[in-house]
C-alpha cells in the first residue's frame, strides 16, 4: 500500500522543489533543481517551461511510490503571467530583474501619481528594477503593446501553474496583497493602478485563501503524472507568507520574524494597514496572511550588503574564514566610534534609500564603488577581524531600523531565521540594540515548503490551517546578548554619519 502524501511544488528565483510530507508532516522525499532566467529577444523571461516539465516528470515518479493527496503552489513575489484565451502566453514572462531605463519608472509614475499616495491605498512600496507587479504590466503594455493585446488573463505565479494543473483561474490573497500596486488594502479590491493599467477585466475575480480549493488535476495531467484524477489542488500562495505560517499558528504572544538572507525581511502581524509619514519612501510595506490579515513589513539587502563588503575582505587578506564574535575587537571600535560602513550597496534599496553606499573611516570618505574596484581602501580595512566586525555592526543597525518600522516595541519577541542565524556577531549585536526584546534563533527545515504543505493538508482534511499546529516543530534558541559599552554613541554617530546627503532625514523614530 502506498503512503499518503501531500505535495508542494516550491518555485524560488533561482531553485525549484518538489516536496512530499506524509501524515506527520514530515518530509518524505525532497527534489532540486536549479532553473535560471533565460534570454530572448533581449529580455530575461522566467522559464515557465523548463519548470512546469521538471515537475511533472518529478511528480510522475514520486506518483509510483506516494499516493498524492492533494498539491500545493508556494512561489516567490513579483512574477506573473500573461495569457491569450487558448492558454498560451501572450507576452514573454518577464523577470523581475529585468533593467529597464529610468523612463519606465518615470512613465508609470505619471501615470500613476503621487508614488506616496499610491503606497498608502496599496501598502506597497516602489523596489526595483520591476518588483512590483504593477509595474512590471506598465513596462509590458509600454514595450509590447500589440503582444498584450492578445492577454486575457493575468495569472499571479503560483495561478499560473495551478491553472497548468487544473485548467482554471484564481488569484490568492496573499499574492494579490504581495507588494504589487495592484490591491486597495481600504477597500479590498482591484486597485486604481489596476483600473488606470485597464487590467481589471483581465485580473481573476475576487482573490481568495492559500487553502482553499482551485479543483482537482485535469485529465492530461493525472494521464501524464499518474496521479490520481482526484488529486486536488489548493489556490496557491506567496513564498515569504508561507514561511510565515508555522508562526503565526503556534505563537500567542506578539512577535515579528526577521527572515534574513540576500533579502532580509521583517514581518510583523498587525490589526490595520497604517502608515506613518516617515515610512513612505522607504521599503516598508504591507503583506496579507493566509487568512488575509496585514503583515506590516519592511526589507533591506542585509545579505547583500554583508557579501559585498566581506568577499572584499577575504580576497584582500587572502582568506577564507569568518571571524567569530570577539567582544575585544567591537570595544576597541567603539571606543573610538570614528569609522562606518553605510548604504546602500543597491542605490534607493533598504530603509534608508536616499544614502550612497561608502565607508566613512577616520574623517575620509571612501565610495564603496572605489573600494571594489581596488581605486581606494579604507585603513580600517587592513585589519581583517576589525573589517568584519564593521560591516556586522552596520547590517545590525540597519536590521534595527528595520524592525522598528514594522512596529517592534518592548516585549515583542524577535525570531532570527535563515543565513543570518548562523552568525553569531549579529546576533549578539542585534541583542545589544534591543536590550527590550526577546531574541530567538529559530530552525524549520523548508519553512515556505512547510507552510505550504500545511495547506494542502487542511484543504484534503477539511480542517482549518491553524489546527495542524501540533505538526509544527519549531526549535527555539534564545540569543546571549551582547554587552557593549558606547553601542549607542556609535549608534548616534553612524547616523549622524548618514545625514550628509540627506541620508538620515527622519531616522529617528526608526532606531528608537
Amino acid at each position: 500500500m502506498m503512503i499518503p502524501a501531500v505535495a508542494v511544488l516550491d518555485i524560488g528565483k533561482t531553485n525549484k522543489k518538489v516536496a512530499l510530507y506524509d501524515d506527520e508532516m514530515r518530509p518524505l522525499a525532497v527534489r532540486r533543481r536549479r532553473i535560471d532566467t533565460i534570454s530572448r529577444d533581449g529580455l530575461d523571461i522566467e522559464d515557465v517551461e523548463t519548470a512546469e516539465g521538471w515537475f511533472l516528470q518529478q511528480l510522475r515518479e514520486l506518483s509510483g511510490e506516494y499516493a498524492v493527496r492533494g498539491i500545493a503552489i508556494s512561489a516567490h513575489g513579483a512574477s506573473l503571467v500573461c495569457i491569450d484565451s487558448d492558454g498560451t502566453l501572450s507576452v514573454p514572462p518577464a523577470a523581475y530583474t529585468n533593467e529597464v531605463e529610468e523612463g519606465v519608472h518615470e512613465g508609470f509614475w505619471a501615470a500613476m501619481g503621487d508614488p506616496r499616495d499610491v503606497q498608502r491605498r496599496t501598502a506597497t512600496a516602489e523596489v526595483k528594477p520591476l518588483i512590483n507587479p504593477g509595474k512590471l504590466l506598465w513596462y509590458l503594455k509600454e514595450s509590447r503593446p500589440e503582444e498584450f493585446q492578445r492577454t486575457r488573463h493575468i495569472l499571479f505565479y503560483p495561478q499560473y501553474f495551478g491553472y497548468r494543473l487544473t485548467g482554471r483561474i484564481a488569484a490568492d490573497i496573499t499574492y494579490a496583497g504581495c507588494h504589487g500596486y495592484l490591491w486597495d488594502f481600504g477597500r479590498s479590491d482591484w486597485s486604481e493602478v489596476a483600473d488606470k493599467l485597464g487590467v481589471r477585466g483581465m485580473l481573476p475575480g475576487r482573490p481568495g485563501l492559500p487553502a482553499d480549493e482551485l479543483g482537482p488535476i485535469s485529465p492530461r495531467i493525472a494521464e501524464i503524472t499518474g496521479l490520481s484524477p482526484d488529486t486536488r489542488v489548493t489556490l496557491g500562495i506567496h513564498d515569504s507568507n508561507s514561511s510565515l505560517i508555522p508562526y503565526l499558528i503556534t505563537q500567542d504572544r506578539d512577535f515579528v520574524l526577521n527572515s534574513t538572507g540576500t533579502w532580509c525581511v521583517a514581518m510583523h502581524p498587525v490589526e490595520d494597514v497604517r502608515f506613518e509619514d516617515d515610512e513612505l519612501g522607504k521599503m516598508v510595506f504591507y503583506n496579507l496572511s493566509y487568512e488575509g490579515k496585514p503583515i506590516k513589513t519592511s526589507i533591506l539587502m542585509g545579505g547583500l550588503e554583508y557579501a559585498f563588503y566581506t568577499e572584499m575582505l577575504m580576497a584582500r587578506h587572502k582568506r577564507d574564514y569568518v571571524p567569530g564574535y570577539n567582544p575585544g575587537v567591537y570595544s576597541t571600535i567603539l571606543a573610538r566610534p570614528h569609522t562606518f560602513i553605510l548604504p546602500s550597496v543597491v542605490p534607493g534599496s533598504g530603509q534608508f534609500p536616499d544614502s550612497p553606499a561608502r565607508v566613512l573611516d577616520d574623517g575620509v570618505w571612501y565610495a564603496a564603488a572605489d573600494i571594489a574596484d581596488g581605486r581606494q581602501w579604507p585603513e580600517a580595512f587592513e585589519n581583517y577581524r576589525a573589517g568584519f566586525a564593521l560591516v556586522n555592526l552596520s547590517v545590525a543597525i540597519q536590521t534595527t531600523a528595520a524592525l522598528r518600522r514594522v512596529g517592534l516595541v518592548p516585549g515583542t519577541e524577535v525570531f532570527i531565521e535563515g543565513g543570518f542565524r548562523s552568525n553569531g556577531s549579529y546576533a549578539a549585536l542585534l541583542g545589544a540594540l534591543l536590550p527590550d526584546n526577546p531574541l530567538f534563533l529559530t530552525s524549520l527545515d523548508e519553512a515556505a515548503c512547510f507552510g505550504a504543505a500545511l495547506t494542502a493538508r487542511a484543504m484534503v482534511d477539511g480542517v482549518s490551517v491553524a489546527s495542524l499546529k501540533r505538526y509544527v516543530r519549531l526549535e527555539k534558541k534564545p540569543v546571549r546578548k551582547a554587552r557593549l559599552p558606547g553601542l549607542q554613541e556609535y549608534v548616534r554617530r553612524f547616523m549622524e554619519a548618514l545625514q550628509h546627503g540627506d541620508a538620515g532625514k527622519n531616522i529617528d523614530k526608526a532606531l528608537h
